[in-house]
């Protein structure tokens, strides 16, 4: 039985996704901030909870291991700096820090065989660059986007030029009280 691939991803009503957490890529950068209540702050803990191994892209990486190591307060932080991560990079060389590992290797082939691994759940944030060429390789299992009531006008794309076409299908709509609406899809 293979394990489950799960992207998680935070996106605008015109399909941004970058620096929803503020965390320095762009002029308006924070955009999810105003919209993660204790609701949405609960899901998202138990999304993470559910699974034992984090996937990243090289730039979700850095900019997550660098906030998260120095946050210590709760046990969504508690297992966001524990979780086993994974690192798809061709610039970063081990070792890694903040319990990652590199992906070596062709990517595709490496999350096929940690998906066909025992454990729970991977669990990914972000990183479209990643997701496509997951989805590519029909690799990724389930995807819930977090689509916010909020219009950047740019910045990048959940689904940038490029991206093959794909049918999905819509399996749970969940929203919350902020106005966001999580909707959870999985490969056709």
């Amino acid at each position: 039985m293979m394990r489950k691939l799960s992207v998680s991803t935070l996106v605008t009503l015109d399909g941004v996704v970058q620096d929803p957490g503020g965390f320095g890529e762009t002029p308006h950068g924070g955009w999810s901030g105003p919209f993660f209540d204790d609701q949405a702050v609960q899901h998202a803990y138990e999304h993470l909870m559910a699974s034992d191994a984090f996937l990243l892209g090289r730039e979700t990486y850095e900019l997550f291991k660098e906030y998260w190591q120095q946050v210590h307060e709760g046990e969504y932080a508690a297992r966001m700096n524990s979780i086993r991560k994974f690192v798809a990079s061709t610039t970063l060389s081990e070792p890694l820090e903040w319990n990652a590992s590199l992906i070596d290797g062709d990517v595709a082939e490496e999350v096929a065989k940690l998906k066909q691994q025992a454990g729970k759940e991977i669990l990914m944030y972000g990183s479209p660059t990643l997701m496509r060429t997951l989805a590519e390789h029909n690799l990724v299992d389930e995807y819930q986007f977090w689509v916010h009531p909020l219009v950047l006008g740019n910045g990048k794309r959940l689904f940038g030029d490029g991206f093959e076409q794909a049918s999905l299908k819509l399996i749970e709509t969940k929203p919350l009280n902020t106005g966001v609406v999580i909707l959870t899809y999985q490969p056709s």
